[in-house]
């Protein structure tokens, strides 16, 4: 959800938004296969990354008020241009580029590495790094999925966040709360060869709510308790359902999704001389058809799709790799465990089998999950088989026996715990 698409860089991948050439787009059909070929890459699957958003708070008193002035002291050469224009926005020093959502959330984007040894060394520098500078000024970042501490007030005044929170205003309270209290942990995967896509992408949403439950931890908002295992996934679906909504099982998901782009109404509308709220109503087809108010509107060109596909979010979102999108942030030492379970499961195809034979009976259930959490019988008894399956495969992810044995006694103990309790 950062101001411009948050392309998280596999290097191998040539169609990353950086450096594909823009060009206008003749018709739908152009403007589908676009969306194919950039949302799906073939390969096989080698590369993991991550992404971590963390609430930020005053050590002394978290539920303080954030100040954005003392957050880009602390983060000096390393601030955003979204909150300081003229910073050089240089990135941590194991290369993770830095990030802020609306609401002052700090994000970091490790680089895709081979194996999760390496993920761990790159992430766990950047992240003591970005703690320490933090600390220097009396901040720390938060430990869950939604600001336990404060209600939502957006920091950032940009154009494109300006224009998300008057279009959420009139839905309810979720489009702000998304927006300016929530943090996730976004694990992010290679595609996968052409004949594997389908049982993948299939796999991906069907062990969303097991392991959504799973790791939950945002029951307190603003210093409220909501009763619901995570507060933060039932935010993020109190927005637009057709920006949130699950992708249905098909056996063409790149054709499936590239449909759905567009017909999917723009969200915002970049312009250097307005605001950018969209016309009501507008989706990508009817731009590049010229249909209703897009009659006065520029041609759509490839880079307008590529910001287009950037406000999506769906619990799994192809960006080229596989963005999963589900988890609630955990405390900054704590990344690791769902980030290795979420790859161990879709490391080889016999194993994504067994996910989604596991997962069939609670695919669905993602209300419940972020409801309920592991209080569910059923979906405890889903995630705790997950759990036995991802930490049995765990020694494929080029990870140290010791930290295989670290997550695997975490995981399963978190599993097995809850459903005891449930």
């Amino acid at each position: 959800m950062t101001e411009a698409s948050t392309v998280h860089e596999f290097p191998e991948k040539s169609g990353s938004a950086s450096n594909r050439t823009a060009r206008v787009l003749a018709d739908r059909a152009a403007g589908e296969a676009y969306v194919a070929s950039v949302c799906f890459k073939h390969g096989p699957p080698r590369l993991t990354g991550v992404e971590l958003e963390f609430t930020v708070h005053h050590a002394d008193d978290p539920a303080r008020p954030l100040d954005p002035d003392l957050l880009a002291t602390a983060l000096g050469p390393h601030t955003p241009r979204t909150l300081r224009p003229d910073s050089p926005a240089t990135p941590l020093p194991a290369g993770s580029p830095v990030s802020l959502e609306p609401g002052g959330q700090v994000e970091i984007s490790a680089h895709p590495q081979a194996t999760l040894r390496e993920l761990d060394a790159v992430v766990s520098a950047d992240l003591r790094h970005l703690g320490e500078l933090l600390a220097s000024r009396g901040l720390q970042l938060g430990e869950s999925g939604i600001d336990a501490h404060r209600a939502p007030r957006r920091l950032l005044s940009t154009p494109r966040y300006a224009a998300m929170e008057r279009r959420f205003a009139p839905i309810g309270p979720g489009g702000l709360t998304m927006m300016c209290s929530t943090a996730g942990l976004q694990v992010c995967l290679d595609a996968g060869e052409a004949e594997h896509h389908a049982a993948r992408w299939a796999a991906a949403h069907a062990m969303g709510p097991p392991l959504l439950a799973l790791f939950a931890n945002s029951r307190v908002h603003a210093g409220r308790d909501t009763g619901y295992a995570s507060a933060r996934w039932l935010a993020v679906h109190d927005t637009e359902a057709i920006r949130t909504r699950t992708a249905g099982v098909s056996d063409d998901p790149a054709a499936e999704w590239a449909a759905r782009m567009m017909d999917t109404p723009l969200m915002v509308l970049p312009r250097e001389d307005r605001p950018w709220d969209a016309p009501e109503g507008l989706t990508f087809a009817d731009w590049i058809e010229g249909r209703g108010s897009a009659a006065l509107l520029p041609r759509p060109t490839s880079a307008d799709l590529d910001y287009h596909l950037s406000t999506m979010f769906t619990p799994v979102r192809p960006q080229g790799y596989l963005e999963i999108r589900y988890l609630d942030a955990q405390p900054p030492g704590e990344w690791l465990a769902p980030t290795a379970l979420v790859a161990a499961l879709l490391a080889r195809p016999s194993t994504v089998d067994k996910v989604r034979g596991l997962c069939a009976p609670v695919a669905d259930r993602w209300t419940g999950a972020a409801g309920r959490g592991l209080a569910d019988p059923e979906l405890a008894a889903v995630a705790a088989a997950l759990a036995d399956l991802g930490c049995a495969e765990l020694g494929s992810t080029g990870l140290s026996a010791e930290s295989v044995t670290e997550i695997s006694e975490s995981v399963q103990g978190r599993a097995y715990r809850s459903r005891s309790e449930a």
